[in-house]
């Protein structure tokens, strides 16, 4: 939620209301041009019936891990009736979701001094390395790309743990009005070979990644490279950000989000989710058409029907051999433009994802 958006209406999210059963969808997405890539993989059925309940609107770029049997959601601030920043949302089922707390009671006062006007914090990522969860979060302000990436810390997501405390570790990476990237969205990759990576970026010259130190959680000293993975040169402003990267099988999967989010009228909010994929963390990654994301590529998982939901985005994919895979989005209601959050199972055809209803 961010970047060279214009005509942002920043108290436009209202009260939480409960969806009915959503009118059929008659027409099936397609994919736009401008770089959009090759074919839809999913419809939009998603959205034919809303089926998650408890404390899930307004929900923002969520970010998901579980921890036993319970699953965390992490999101960013959008004024919901919850103290703290960066919310945190619990379920034993995916299904029921309730507030579990914060990660901060305040903006930590580094990201005040070094992003003037920083009213809340932004897409937050949970990972766990290192035997601790790791929360990188990002501070920027809409428009700009003076920003932050900070990382916090913690043994346990257990609230009633007597080991839980998040310990901000400060910053990882920043970016200023001189660069050419946008220093927000962070998100984490533990590869198989136990090497991570922190992708990122938002809108300038797109997605960026670079290699993190397991034992201290910031950048990697020994491995300054700059990895670019994706890139919409064809599109105004670049409009792509909200990067997840995975590691499955033989394949590196790159989720991200296309087009523009949380514009004042809830129907121009144009998100959508697009993945492509690679044989390497580092790129190139191509849509099922070949078409390389660094020239605007990609294949389209999920846009909005226009009628219930617009703006599918902010997504997570989350692998998990014991429980199943999932993807969390989130999506803007109809008409009232509340953002809603989105929990689906994520299944694989033919080396391909895709979100099921």
């Amino acid at each position: 939620m961010r970047k060279r958006t214009f005509n942002i209406s920043a108290g436009r999210l209202r009260r939480t209301i409960r969806l009915a059963a959503a009118a059929p969808i008659l027409l099936a997405v397609s994919c736009s041009s401008g770089g959009g890539g090759s074919k839809s993989l999913s419809l939009p059925t998603v959205f034919n019936r809303y089926h998650l309940t408890g404390s899930v609107s307004p929900v923002r770029d969520p970010s998901v891990v579980r921890e036993n049997n319970i699953y965390y959601v992490f999101s960013t601030d959008t004024g919901a009736p919850v103290k703290g920043n960066l919310p945190i949302l619990c379920s034993q089922d995916r299904v029921a979701w309730s507030f579990c707390g914060a990660v901060f009671t305040q903006i930590p006062a580094w990201v005040v001094q070094k992003v003037p006007g920083v009213t809340g914090l932004w897409a937050p990522d949970i990972s766990y390395f290192n035997d601790l969860y790791h929360v990188y979060y990002a501070g920027s302000t809409f428009g700009s790309n003076t920003s932050v990436i900070g990382l916090a810390t913690n043994p346990t997501l257990d609230p009633t743990d007597p080991n839980y405390q998040w310990i901000d570790q400060g910053l990882v990476l920043a970016s200023s009005s001189g660069d050419d990237f946008n220093a927000i969205d962070p998100n984490i990759l533990v590869d198989t070979d136990g090497s991570v990576w922190l992708t990122y970026g938002s809108y300038w010259s797109g997605i960026k990644q670079r290699q993190i130190d397991p034992a201290t959680g910031g950048l990697l000293s020994a491995n300054p490279t700059v990895h670019s993975l994706a890139y919409r040169p064809n599109a105004q402003y670049d409009p792509i950000e909200g990067s997840s990267l995975v590691h499955k099988g033989t394949y590196y999967y790159l989720f991200a989000s296309f087009d523009n989010c949380c514009a004042s009228d809830p129907y121009q909010d144009t998100y959508r989710i697009m993945v492509g994929r690679g044989t390497s963390p580092n790129g190139p990654f191509t849509g099922m058409n070949g078409q390389d994301m660094m020239q605007g590529g990609g294949t389209q998982l999920l846009a909005g029907d226009g009628v219930t939901f617009s703006g599918p985005g902010g997504e997570t994919a989350y692998l998990d051999a014991a429980t199943g895979d999932i993807i969390v989005f989130h999506a803007i209601h109809l008409p009232d433009g509340t953002p809603y959050l989105f929990v689906n199972n994520l299944s694989w055809t033919n080396g391909w994802p895709q979100i099921d209803p």
